[in-house]
């Protein structure tokens, strides 16, 4: 069998289940995250968390599979960990870049929910709503 054969077999060895390991995590602590944001809504929390970690898995394994080729020559066993080291290196980094991506998500998810609600604008009877910075308009008719 060809050594970069056997990098490859390596790699996917490695990177397939760090992918796995990262995603499962996401899911897990993603899930009661939301559960707390969507406390109202729990079929929405699940939803969302299975669409983050879809995406997830899409992306890191998309990015797995698209890193694999390579034109290098390994003729010896040092050169074949040099090479692997590179790629599980830089898939580590990906992997660490989009689960940093996830928690800003879900942070932001968390603060827009639990943003305190602006109150509604007080009606004015049957006056038109002013524009801003136009003068204000006195209670009473003027003479």
């Amino acid at each position: 069998m060809d050594r970069i054969v056997i990098a490859y077999v390596l790699y996917l060895l490695v990177s397939i289940p760090l992918t796995v390991l990262v995603a499962r995590t996401l899911s897990k602590h993603g899930r009661t995250f939301l559960a707390e944001v969507f406390a109202d809504s729990p079929g929405l929390a699940n939803a969302v968390n299975q669409l983050l970690v879809v995406g997830f898995y899409l992306v890191s394994l998309g990015f797995v599979t698209l890193f694999l080729t390579s034109h290098a020559q390994v003729p010896t066993a040092r050169e074949i960990f040099e090479l692997l080291s590179v790629k599980v290196g830089t898939v580590a980094l990906v992997l660490g870049f989009m689960h940093l991506t996830n928690v800003l998500v879900f942070n932001g998810i968390r603060r827009r929910h639990l943003a305190p609600k602006a109150p509604p604008a007080p009606a004015l009877a049957g006056r038109p709503m002013p524009y801003p910075g136009a003068p204000p308009v006195p209670p009473f008719p003027a003479p």
